[in-house]
């Protein structure tokens, strides 16, 4: 292990204390520019494997002498001290210090919660073996990991032979809702919708048109979301005989007529239902307490 100073033009890592190797061990450095004190970095062994960076550069550094100063961090983590990862746990209110990991090439992995009155921190972190900053693999991987995600729901409108619509008795909430659920991660919102279908009710569908995609607002807990809502046809008078219910989830389920459904169901399904027996709805539509109604 080297004890020189890590150096880039004007600026200067140097050692000051805890230059150790073992788990828990901190490596500090001071950094100075142009030979003036401007602030601290340090790492720290989390285990044989992982290093944790943290700094404090003061209020006045600029965003690019931040990207420099942790660059060189990092760099020598990977490099000088045999490190296979590099994190940071960054408080989620400094979009500064978030933007500067990202640009030194730390990938946003998830948030951190904080007990008591502290903030959150954002977990950010690079392996050794990621692609390179400047290849158009590591620019993508890095502009991906801090987009936002948006949650897609597929839900299906069945009828029976009655015009009523099958809604399921939820173990986890009161209200009754329509069949489907959570999109997965690269799955197509119809194969969504008949995979939650055969997994909660043990029967299959033929997933017709798109009725309409139902924005809906953040609510009791849960993120906004995208509701794909497909028209699941006229099913036969055995469906619901066929069923085998994923107990876990599904209490049981019904065909309910309009009162039933005012009386049962979502508000969110209730306004969606409504509306779809008023008139046809169009292709995007926002449910009533988003940013249109």
């Amino acid at each position: 292990m080297t004890d020189d100073p890590l150096v880039d033009r004007d600026l200067r890592l140097s050692p000051t204390s805890g230059q150790g190797s073992e788990i828990g061990d901190f490596v500090g450095f001071a950094v100075e520019r142009a030979g003036q004190r401007m602030g601290t970095i340090a790492l720290r062994h989390e285990d044989r494997t992982t290093m944790s960076v943290r700094w404090n550069l003061g209020n006045d550094c600029d965003l690019q002498i931040g990207v420099r100063v942790v660059g060189l961090a990092v760099a020598h983590a990977f490099t000088a001290r045999r490190s296979r990862r590099v994190e940071a746990r960054i408080p989620i209110d400094r979009d500064d210090d978030i933007r500067i990991a990202s640009i030194c090439g730390l990938r946003r992995e998830g948030i951190v919660r904080t007990p008591g009155d502290g903030a959150d921190r954002v977990l950010m972190g690079r392996l050794a073996d990621d692609a390179p900053l400047t290849s158009p693999d590591g620019f993508i991987a890095i502009l991906n990991a801090g987009l936002p995600t948006k949650r897609v729901i597929g839900q299906g409108v069945w009828r029976d032979s009655l015009g009523r619509i099958l809604l399921c008795e939820l173990t986890y909430k009161k209200e009754w809702d329509l069949p489907g659920g959570v999109v997965e991660v690269g799955e197509a919102p119809a194969i969504g919708l008949m995979r939650e279908i055969e997994e909660e009710l043990g029967v299959t569908a033929d997933v017709d048109a798109l009725i309409t995609v139902n924005w809906l607002p953040a609510w009791r807990g849960w993120d906004d979301a995208c509701v794909f809502v497909f028209d699941l046809g006229v099913a036969d008078d055995e469906l619901i005989d066929r069923m085998t219910l994923q107990r876990s989830e599904i209490r049981a389920v019904h065909w309910c007529d309009p009162a039933l459904i005012r009386e049962r169901a979502t508000a969110a399904t209730i306004e969606l239902l409504e509306a779809l027996s008023a008139a046809p709805l169009p292709p995007y539509r926002e449910a009533p307490g988003g940013p249109a109604a």
